[in-house]
């Protein structure tokens, strides 16, 4: 996949077929859109390119209206990449973008600089200067200009009655730790992704090494605790159990983290890349007395998750 970011000037030879959107978590819905847009692609007449627009930042990040992105940059093109798209833009979002109006950002940007043939959109689209562009605006550019314009609605599911698939939507879930309810609305389970970096090797010195990842500040996490996971390292997948938080036992000062243990595993990973999938919240992040006490819970976490002899199988 290639990617275009942190730059205006570009320009792409011949023809696409462009997804604009924010993608974040790029959930169901974003991933109806993407089948859209490649069977789009696949029926155009002539060779076709398909493109994903995106703004780095996102508008409402950019505007302060929204903190804790369900995926961040490097995650989205991980997803991205996966669902086999061609081209990613990474649009810089900033004041001069945010004044422009909808049909020079149409005119100039997406088919000036992309050659759209084919657009697809959720029906939630706004574009432009207050986001004044949205779907009705779209579909009349597509007509006057003869290119494709495909609308997708928003999916329903039902999670214990019926709701529109959203980020929005998403992010009350993962808040709440409902990570299952989650997983359904993002069609694969919420997940983390970094380096594996040295931490205080407390887990070693109790008996259960673990891999620690330090998360962007822009990276939504959900409430701190204990979370069965698995674990993607060099593309092999292993199962883990996963404290999300700030080690309060050790320090009152830590950041917050992702600590992972991960079952039958002791490599040196330091370095190297992680995804960590959380799949079922356990238990709050507790404070305890002593080393001791902290060890003999990490101990009966171990044992009672263990996915092949743990007792919640």
């Amino acid at each position: 996949m290639e990617i275009i970011s942190d730059t205006k000037e570009f320009y792409i030879n011949g023809r696409t077929a462009v997804a604009i959107g924010k993608f974040d978590g790029v959930h169901i819905g974003h991933q109806k859109l993407l089948m859209e847009l490649a069977e789009s692609a696949s029926a155009y007449p002539d060779e076709i390119r398909t493109c994903v627009f995106t703004f780095d930042p996102a508008p409402s990040v950019f505007f302060g209206s929204e903190k804790g992105l369900l995926s961040t940059r490097k995650e989205k093109r991980i997803l991205f990449e996966r669902k086999g798209i061609d081209i990613l833009i990474e649009y810089p979002f900033d004041r001069e973008t945010a004044d422009m109006s909808p049909m020079d950002f149409l005119n100039d940007i997406i088919v000036g600089r992309m050659g759209a043939g084919v657009i697809a959109a959720g029906s939630d689209l706004s574009f432009g200067k207050k986001g004044e562009g949205d779907c009705g605006l779209l579909k009349k550019f597509g007509s006057d200009n003869d290119i494709d314009v495909r609308i997708i609605d928003k999916i329903r599911i039902d999670l214990d009655g019926e709701y529109e698939v959203s980020s929005t939507l998403i992010r009350e879930k993962i808040l709440k730790a409902e990570m299952e309810k989650a997983e359904k609305l993002l069609g694969i389970p919420f997940f983390i992704y970094g380096e594996i970096e040295h931490g205080n090797h407390i887990g070693t010195t109790l008996g259960f090494p673990t891999i620690n990842m330090v998360p962007g500040d822009d990276k939504l996490l959900p409430p701190y605790g204990v979370y069965t996971a698995d674990v993607i390292i060099e593309g092999r997948k292993y199962a883990g159990l996963t404290n999300i938080g700030r080690k309060p036992t050790i320090s009152d000062h830590e950041k917050r983290g992702v600590e992972t243990y991960i079952y039958g595993f002791d490599k040196d990973v330091y370095g190297l890349d992680a995804e960590v999938y959380l799949k079922h919240f356990c238990r709050p992040e507790k404070e305890f007395g002593s080393l001791d006490e902290l060890k003999a819970q990490l101990r009966d976490d171990i044992l009672r998750w263990d996915p092949v002899n743990g007792q919640n199988n």
